[in-house]
């Protein structure tokens, strides 16, 4: 009988958690896990959630996005890591990964690699690229897309830099 009012309580709680803001799989397991809840009765838990809609991962991967781009300016490949941390399916994470505007994602890098460039102080301009490249794969943008943005930059300095 104490295992069903258990139960019920971890069902109570983790919807209200629920219903504050989007939850993964992954995380309210850990919560359960936490609360004292065994493995049976968390997966039957997750899946009672998942068919109220209380979890969706895909609406949870979609707002994960959204706020690591808007809010901490990070690029596409430390959201997608932070994702697989939290043992979402690849292609949830491709598909919220392509809700960020490519222009807008260009523009975000540009603007960040402007205004470090103030900030960093290198011997040369070899040395002030390398900066900046490190600066830009620590916010997890591509190196690709980086080169082309640190080259474009490049051209536009004036000699003796």
């Amino acid at each position: 009988m104490a295992e069903k009012a258990q139960f019920k309580i971890a069902i109570d709680k983790a919807m209200a958690q629920c219903s504050r803001r989007e939850f993964c799989c992954d995380d309210i397991r850990n919560k359960l896990s936490l609360w004292g809840i065994e493995n049976d009765d968390a997966e039957k838990i997750i899946g009672i959630l998942i068919n109220e809609n209380f979890i969706n991962e895909s609406r949870y991967a979609t707002a994960f996005v959204r706020d690591k781009f808007n809010y901490n300016k990070w690029g596409k490949v430390k959201i997608a890591a932070h994702l697989r941390v939290k043992k979402l399916p690849p292609d949830i994470i491709s598909s919220a990964l392509d809700s960020i505007d490519n222009k807008q994602y260009t523009k975000l890098l540009r603007r960040l690699i402007g205004a470090h460039i103030r900030s960093v102080k290198a011997k040369n301009q070899y040395d002030l690229k390398a900066k900046l490249l490190r600066y830009g794969l620590s916010k997890g943008f591509e190196s690709s897309l980086l080169y082309d943005i640190l080259n474009d930059i490049e051209n536009k300095w004036p000699e003796g830099n």
